[in-house]
């Protein structure tokens, strides 16, 4: 299925990305729980050593050079080089009656890690990341043993170091296996597959394939469809294929395609919730014009015979849904609005008086604030045509006047209103965006 919505995050924005997971690696890292140490071996002339290392604790391991890269057409790798960490412990040795014990300090320095992460979806769509492959690497252990008998540390010291690579080798990895799937995977979870937004739309957020790398971005291709929270149908047009610019400078690209603005036409369309009521109370103060069949009456004489000085309502209402082009002047759309006009009866119930259709050209403006898509319309010319009338004929240009002060101050405040609160963007837990620049192509 082609999206509606696509994220290209760079290789700017995996190294911010890999800077915090790195952090917190780090941290996880150094609380790794290391065994007690014990054995035995038999030296010639001397015979059976054996040792005791307990109470080790690592006080600190260290990631100083790291960088990611992507792996196209596989997902991601860290590499980690000249990492070191600091452990201390206690020691015990006993050969034949001689018994020592003691403290000692270990040295871990010239840490390789390497770290492949694969990426792909769930069936919710949401994403998700493993370690398909993890490597440790250790090129220097030294430890040193505080005691009295030096020539009997160095009997068995390299026996220790050994150990302990081997020992740390498969603790790192065990750890960042754990770490992954303990916080990083949970992290990505947060992504929203579906935002609701108010009490009759949402938003299909959820994955549409596992995510794809190339040697420049990481793309996440999303489904970006609006739906009706009371009834969910199928959109009766296909996502068409985004073509996605093929830039890189930034951290992080949104790509919106017309499809995730048509789908909102279609679902509020569909909701009923494109119809909108102007009365007389909505006009605001200042504009010496009433919403009544005495100000009609200039335009439409027979409305003075037949409701004399009587209130009005006009309903607004879209015949079908809006459709919404996007090409590299901005946005655009040619809303048909049917309008019909009531007369209030003294006992509060509707007289139709006439219907008219109104279309009218429209331009977008688009912008992001605090992880929000918002919005604002502008209305060109307006074309009034007659398509019914329950008051006799009369002149529809003679009423365009009217209606330009009705749409530019009441419905379109209203619409802009709402159009500023926006719809939200998918974003995980605690990001925010900055520096955010809005471009429009074909």
């Amino acid at each position: 299925t082609n999206p509606g919505f696509v994220v290209r995050i760079t290789q700017a924005g995996l190294d911010y990305a890999h800077q915090q997971g790195i952090a917190v690696l780090e941290k996880e890292l150094a609380q790794l729980k290391l065994p007690d140490i014990s054995g035995d071996f038999r030296i010639r002339h001397v015979g059976k050593v054996r040792y005791e290392i307990s109470r080790l604790d690592l006080r600190s391991f260290h990631l100083p050079y790291s960088r990611i890269s992507l792996v196209p057409n596989v997902g991601l790798q860290v590499s980690i080089s000249n990492a070191f960490a600091e452990v201390d412990g206690n020691w015990r040795v006993k050969i034949h009656f001689i018994r020592d014990h003691g403290s000692f300090d270990l040295k871990v320095e010239n840490i390789y890690i390497k770290i492949n992460l694969k990426l792909g979806s769930d069936a919710s769509g949401k994403p998700t990341i493993d370690t398909s492959d993890c490597s440790t690497r250790i090129s220097n252990v030294r430890v040193h043993f505080s005691g009295k008998f030096g020539w009997l540390y160095n009997l068995f010291h390299s026996a220790i170091e050994s150990r302990f690579r081997k020992i740390l080798e498969s603790k790192v990895c065990e750890n960042v296996v754990s770490s992954v799937r303990s916080e990083l995977q949970p992290y990505l979870r947060t992504l929203p597959v579906t935002a609701r937004i108010d009490a009759v739309a949402g938003i299909d957020y959820s994955l549409v394939a596992p995510p794809t790398t190339t040697a420049q971005s990481l793309d996440v291709d999303l489904k970006g469809e609006f739906f009706s929270l009371a009834h969910r149908s199928a959109v009766p047009f296909p996502p068409l294929a985004l073509a996605f610019p093929p830039d890189h400078d930034r951290m992080v690209y949104f790509g919106v395609s017309s499809y995730f603005f048509n789908t909102a036409g279609f679902a509020y369309h569909g909701a009923g919730a494109l119809v909108f009521e102007i009365t007389d109370s909505l006009i605001p103060k200042g504009i010496d014009i009433h919403l009544n069949t005495s100000t009609f009456s200039a335009f439409i004489p027979q409305l003075e015979k037949m409701y004399p000085d009587m209130l009005m309502k006009l309903r607004l209402s879209a015949s079908s849904a809006p459709f919404l082009n996007i090409g590299p002047g901005g946005l655009s759309l040619k809303p048909v609005v049917d309008i019909q006009a009531y007369a209030i009866l003294p006992n509060s119930s509707l007289a139709p008086l006439f219907l008219l259709s109104l279309v009218s050209n429209v331009s977008a403006v688009i912008d992001v604030k605090s992880g929000h898509i918002v919005g604002s319309l502008k209305v060109g010319r307006m074309k009034l045509s007659l398509k019914h009338s329950d008051v006799g004929t009369f002149q529809v240009r003679t009423l365009q006047s009217i209606m330009n002060i009705f749409a530019s101050s009441i419905l379109l405040p209203r619409l802009n209103a709402r159009l500023d609160q926006g719809f939200p963007l998918p974003l995980p837990d605690r990001i925010q965006l900055s520096n955010i620049l809005v471009r429009f192509h074909q």
